[in-house]
């Protein structure tokens, strides 16, 4: 069902309204939550301007200040800038990702150059950046705390690489390439929005479906439906609805149409193609790359992360693909005896992967999806995932049902620490719809920080597409869904906990963003926790022990498939980032199939994301930057292990210990400093092979 804000914002016109609660200096609801309600296009539009307006009056202020620059009239003041554009940019950015419309698009093409010439504005002005520098280089005699220090020195840093140390045609040069390259990231993720929610495979006829559960049957019905084709069946590209067909339905020809599409989104030669546009990202990106002095864009990447060097990235990628590899061709051994079984003796193509893998899976471990998931109903799940929190960190959860929602199925928390205090609001938005972007992240609607020495609470949203209800069937979900689950939270926890005085300390590498998030999948499936959120939606009861004792056996299996699309996808992003030079007519897709080849991939396996659908590095979140995941799950993994250690994986005071190196201090240390800190060493990769059934 639409939500009241979905709908207002899709109904409303270019005309101005009289009251835009962005005005206001307090929304005036509790906690301060955006009045979702109230708001429309034209006030997000309007708000924005503004802000675009203020905020460039504020940084031509604190550029122009006569006075000797100090930490308050220049570090601090632009760390405050644009208080307005924050604000509104802060509801603009969650709702165009998770209840988008053609009118926030067609805003979010508006804005997206004048996004990019705030940024000129501030990092390319030659006197605010020698406000910043002399700051920066007196810092060591001055008595600044450290997190004050780590604030001036990460704005510096920020300078240099948005250009400050360029000649005034290269910063011109560079305005140019930024602005280019955020329309043309935007063009790619509006293409691939519509790809996810508006490719369909129909079905005529019901036999076509043999082997699909009632309820994705239903939702295929439903989704016909809608979309004016009643009595058929329909499939996006939205995981929830098109994994299904994969992993169940016995038709060989349904599983391949729906393979297609899905890996093919972007690369179908329509209006909404991504081939051409992910070309002139690529090109665009070494350009500005050689530009700032660099031979390639990931060494330009990769500089302020943990892995600092291209080399260091492959020899982490390398060193999980072969094992990774071999796994998968073991996994194809055991595809081919089950299609044996069954009498034919045809090669397996990626479309017989999950179907195959799902029945030798069974047969090998006795264990049926089907049979697992009336135990997992997503909020059963949240509940456990509350559970974990509370035990390690003493968080508790309570639902608020009157507070303002975006969206009518999501569900808002109050979470306060073990003294009772609050700490944060949390929203959870669980399953698909039209509008919705695919996959799973983390957002907010509000950071954490202090403001006149009081530490504001932060709204963090864990968005997901996961398996909806249907009919009177609720949200039940495979293991992969509930494991989706606990990962975002995970980002959540990280939110909820960060204690930083200001914004600009808030961020981590991007290749340690994954660390909180990916150790708290470890608790998904632990007996303990099973016991707590695992139970049948229809009696109640608690999940069986022996399948239980099923789940953890075969854990494990399927992790070639797994891990080499995940490395696959890791390794075609470095490639196409570490290129030197563009070559004539390059075609994307034939680099990326033929590097994979080079290397041996399996032929039926793709990379998790294709580079026309591959919105982690194509839409510019993790530029040459997917190989975050595995190197994020090297020290999750190995921070697990003290856990497993300490023989109690609801230890509470190593929980404190984490909270207080990992969580906590956001970007104040770095990240392989707060990782020595709470392990006392550094990590080793044994974790991340063991995890993975890989040794």
């Amino acid at each position: 069902m639409a939500s009241i804000a979905t709908l207002l914002l899709a109904g409303c016109t270019s005309e101005k309204t009289t009251t835009n609660p962005f005005f206001a200096e307090q929304y005036g609801t509790e906690y301060e939550i955006p009045p979702f309600s109230e708001i429309t296009t034209e006030h997000i539009r309007e708000a924005l301007l503004k802000g675009y307006e203020e905020q460039k009056q504020e940084i031509i202020g604190i550029a122009d200040n006569a006075d000797e620059p100090t930490l308050e009239n220049t570090i601090l003041a632009l760390d405050n800038a644009g208080e307005l554009l924050t604000k509104v940019s802060n509801v603009f950015g969650p709702l165009s990702s998770s209840n988008s419309t053609q009118e926030f698009r067609d805003l979010e093409k508006e804005i997206a150059p004048l996004s990019s010439e705030m940024s000129a504005l501030i990092y390319m002005n030659d006197k605010l950046f020698q406000r910043v520098k002399k700051l920066y280089d007196e810092q060591a005699s001055k008595n600044y705390t450290k997190e004050q220090a780590k604030l001036i020195e990460k704005y510096y840093k920020r300078f240099v690489r948005n250009g400050a140390l360029l000649s005034e045609t290269d910063k011109q040069k560079l305005a140019e390439l930024n602005k280019e390259i955020s329309l043309a990231q935007l063009e790619f993720e509006q293409n691939l929005l519509h790809e996810t929610n508006n490719t369909f495979v129909v079905v005529d006829k019901l036999e076509d479906l043999d082997g699909l559960p009632q309820e994705n049957i239903d939702r295929a019905a439903e989704m016909a439906k809608k979309n004016g084709q009643e009595g058929k069946w329909m499939f996006n590209m939205q995981r929830a609805s098109c994994n299904p067909v994969l992993q169940f339905c016995t038709n060989r020809d349904l599983r391949k149409k729906v393979y297609d599409a899905y890996y093919n989104r972007g690369n179908q030669g329509n209006e909404w193609d991504n081939n051409a546009v992910s070309v002139k990202i690529i090109q665009l990106r070494l350009e500005k790359a050689k530009l700032m002095g660099y031979n390639d864009y990931a060494s330009f990447a990769l500089d302020d992360r943990m892995a600092k060097t291209n080399e260091n990235v492959y020899n982490l990628l390398d060193q999980i693909w072969e094992p990774a590899v071999k796994k998968a061709n073991e996994e194809l051994a055991d595809i081919r005896a089950e299609i044996k079984k069954e009498g034919n003796s045809f090669e397996p193509e990626g479309w017989d992967y999950m179907y195959y893998l799902d029945k030798a899976k069974k047969a090998k471990f006795a264990i049926d999806d089907n049979e697992v998931r009336p135990y997992l109903e997503v909020y059963n799940v949240q509940q456990g995932i509350f559970y974990v929190a509370n035990k390690l960190y003493g968080l508790t959860f309570t639902e608020r049902t009157d507070l303002p929602k975006y969206q009518e199925d999501t569900k808002v928390f109050e979470v306060r620490d073990k003294d009772g205090s609050l700490i944060a609001l949390f929203y959870s938005d669980y399953f698909p719809r039209d509008g919705k972007g695919a996959g799973a992240w983390c957002t907010s609607f509000r950071g954490s920080y202090y403001k006149d020495g009081k530490r504001v609470i932060p709204i963090v949203v864990n968005c997901a597409s996961l398996t909806p209800p249907s009919g009177d069937t609720p949200a039940l979900q495979n293991i992969t869904n509930i494991t989706t689950e606990f990962h975002e939270f995970g980002h959540a926890l990280h939110s909820f906990m960060r204690n930083v005085q200001y914004r600009g300390t808030g961020g981590v590498e991007r290749d340690f963003v994954e660390v909180p998030s990916q150790i708290n999948e470890h608790w998904a499936l632990e007996p303990e926790i099973l016991n707590v959120y695992a139970k049948h939606y229809q009696t109640g009861e608690v999940i069986p022990m022996e399948l239980v004792k099923k789940i953890q056996d075969s854990e494990k299996y399927g992790q070639g498939f797994a891990t080499v699309e995940l490395v696959a996808a890791s390794l075609v992003d470095m490639d196409l980032h570490t290129l030197t030079e563009i070559p004539a007519n390059f075609n994307v897709m034939d680099f990326e199939q033929q590097k994979l080849k080079e290397r041996g991939i399996p032929h039926q396996i793709f990379p998790r994301y294709r580079v026309t659908n591959f919105s982690h590095t194509m839409g510019g979140g993790y530029t040459a930057g997917y190989y975050s995941y595995l190197w994020a799950e090297v020290y999750e993994c190995d921070a697990f292990q003290a856990y497993k250690e300490a023989g109690n994986v609801l230890d509470s005071s190593i929980a404190q210990r984490f909270r207080d190196y990992i969580l906590a201090p956001g970007g104040i240390d770095d990240g392989m400093t707060m990782y020595r800190n709470f392990r006392g060493r550094d990590p080793k990769i044994d974790g991340l092979l063991e995890n993975r059934g890989l040794n």
